[in-house]
């Protein structure tokens, strides 16, 4: 035993995990035994206490982007406390409130780690289904236990609910990246969301706290209430209305898109100012149509945005604690999971599930 750490008793060493598991394409998930890597000088070891679900962990689990490596333990939107620190570890202690999300792993020298856009790094690890420099396979966070270096774990800050904390670590900072970064979080702005989802949600909500007028862009009439009176936006399209679009053209600084159907970009351009900026966070398994004269004739901007670096997500979730900024969530048992990915494919939750993973998944072990 290595004197530097601190240590748990033997039996609750966190080698020894459990945790559920998708083992072939059909992406059914079931309990699962596994093993995680002995804790470095430079880790972070903790109980995992809630894990939320993200539309990318039902593509993993069905391997619909050809990538995912079975058996497949999902979840990148990890928060828990911590149990165990190597013997180099600065940020944290045991006890501590840590969450991980969606990269576990990047070189740390390239010039995008130089920025601290570990995001964008070429060699840059995902917390599953990927392969981390010893060659072992990344588990996530459906599982009591993780291990990750202390450089991709953030501080939940204590006032922050463990279980709210969870999808801020992606979904979270999948908009609060692209709001900072080109410059949509002025106050005095006026800018749309489209698509009232997961990522949607949250969107209105940061912009918001950060001083922006927001529209809400959705095809279902039936979520203007829900975005007015519960969301705080300041007003709602309906994209498919052309009276609605035609009355809203050229008032929009800038839009985010969440949206991962096909569907046009036309409609949305026309609705920014010039110099206006859309920016893509959905991925369609499509090309879009990309419509280049009104680019040309406003000046306009398209781009793209994927979660973001260290530094800006422990940024993100200090953010989010300062201004009440929390996602609406479901908390559920570890072994609905299944129904809840079901559910997912049709949209029919609001608007994040969480797994509560210590209260629920040692019913298994």
């Amino acid at each position: 035993m290595n004197p530097t750490m601190t240590r748990l008793p033997e039996e609750e060493h966190p080698n020894k995990a459990f945790g559920w598991a998708a083992r072939d394409s059909y992406g059914v998930l079931s309990p699962f035994k596994f093993s995680r890597r002995a804790t470095g000088e430079k880790d972070v070891a903790f109980k995992v206490l809630y894990c939320g679900i993200c539309h990318s962990d039902l593509h993993m689990a069905k391997n619909e982007w050809g990538t995912s490596i079975y058996p497949l333990v999902p979840g990148h939107e990890i928060a828990g406390e911590v149990t165990e620190v190597g013997s180099k570890v600065q940020k944290f202690k045991v006890g501590d409130r840590v969450g991980v999300g969606c990269l576990v792993g990047s070189c740390r020298s390239c010039d995008s780690c130089k920025d601290n856009l570990e995001n964008y790094c070429p060699k840059m690890v995902l917390t599953y289904g990927a392969k981390y420099y010893d060659g072992t396979i990344t588990y996530g966070g459906y599982s009591d236990t993780m291990v990750a270096d202390e450089h991709f774990s953030v501080r939940i800050p204590d006032n922050m609910p463990l279980d709210a904390a969870a999808p801020l670590l992606c979904a979270g900072i999948t908009v609060y990246s692209p709001l900072r970064y080109y410059e949509l979080d002025r106050p005095g702005l006026h800018i749309g969301v489209v698509g009232l989802g997961g990522l949607g949600h949250v969107a209105v909500k940061f912009a918001k706290a950060m001083g922006v007028k927001v529209t809400v862009i959705s095809t279902s009439p039936n979520k203007k209430k829900e975005a007015l009176e519960n969301l705080g936006a300041d007003s709602f399209l309906v994209s498919r209305d052309q009276d609605q679009l035609q009355g809203a053209i050229g008032t929009l600084d800038g839009i985010i898109d969440t949206v991962s159907a096909q569907h046009p970009v036309l409609p949305l351009l026309a609705l920014l100012k010039s110099h206006g900026k859309l920016v893509l966070l959905g991925a369609p398994e499509k090309p879009l149509e990309l419509p280049v004269f009104p680019l040309i004739q406003g000046r306009k901007v398209i781009g793209g945005s994927l979660i973001g670096g260290m530094k800006e997500t422990q940024e993100m979730i200090d953010f989010a604690a300062k201004h009440d900024v929390k996602p609406d969530i479901e908390v559920i048992a570890m072994d609905y999971v299944n129904t809840a990915m079901e559910r997912l494919l049709k949209a029919d939750v609001k608007y994040r599930f969480v797994i509560d993973i210590g209260n629920t998944l040692k019913i298994h072990s």
